[in-house]
């Protein structure tokens, strides 16, 4: 895939493959899960966490199972597809469990007799309830990264900055909407108390005199909480639209 005056070759890989082919040499850069780069354990560069695909990965037992602290765990066998991290974990806490290795469908492993426990990817958690599960102990969070390869050469540093640059102004747009409001002219001083914006609000004086239009910028989280606000404070003709970009 090439945009213009951007190039750049991109392979579509499985998740696990995505650290090898880094490290190997065969990949610059990719888009994985933190939980895969940590499981892995290559040498990579986080460049960016992406804010997306967020889950956590959790120690979860039968929910008949009674559970006090991770010390519950010891001589327990556990069913993960993450051994590295679990491994490294109980470690940390000096607790002695037996690793079984599986790939896909970990949460079945109780109910078949084939664990105690399991290590796994939770997103909303229905999985585990499905299954007669319930999450005990949470062992880190995650969402997709972007990595490369720690002696990338400073002509592909800069490509991948360039499309950093262009990622970051996506993202930052995402919490925010661009507001446009109609006000006695009278309001303006308090309603860009209420509105500061990037720097401040742009004002427009309106064709009926006593009027203007203020332009700013407002965080997604706050619309709700400053709209009365605004009203109790003159704004009429509210219009709120979404942002693509936002460079900073």
């Amino acid at each position: 895939m090439q945009a213009k005056n951007f190039p750049l070759q991109v392979l579509f890989l499985r998740d696990d493959d995505i650290p090898e082919c880094i490290d190997d040499g065969a990949a610059d850069a990719g888009i994985v899960g933190e939980n895969v780069v940590k499981e892995k354990n290559k040498k990579l560069v986080v460049a960016e966490k992406l804010g997306f695909a967020k889950c956590r990965l959790s120690i979860s037992l039968p929910k008949e199972k009674s559970y006090r602290n991770v010390k519950d765990l010891n001589n327990l066998k556990i069913a993960t597809s993450y051994p590295n991290i679990l491994r490294k974990y109980l470690k940390s806490k000096k607790v002695k469990a037996i690793i079984h290795e599986i790939n896909g469908s970990v949460e079945i492993a109780p109910g078949i007799g084939l664990a105690d426990s399991i290590f796994d990817i939770v997103s909303t958690g229905s999985t585990l309830i499905s299954n007669g599960l319930k999450e005990v102990d949470t062992v880190m969070q995650s969402e997709a990264v972007l990595v490369n390869h720690p002696t990338m050469s400073q002509k592909k540093q800069k490509i991948l900055e360039d499309l950093l640059f262009r990622i970051r102004a996506v993202n930052q747009a995402k919490n925010f909407k661009y507001i446009l409001l109609n006000a006695p002219t009278s309001a303006i001083g308090k309603i860009s108390d209420i509105l500061p914006g990037m720097k401040s609000p742009t004002i427009i004086p309106l064709a009926e005199e006593g009027w203007s239009s203020i332009h700013s910028v407002i965080r997604e989280d706050d619309f709700w909480e400053q709209i009365e606000v605004l009203k109790k404070a003159g704004a009429q003709g509210i219009l709120v639209i979404p942002i693509e970009k936002m460079i900073l």
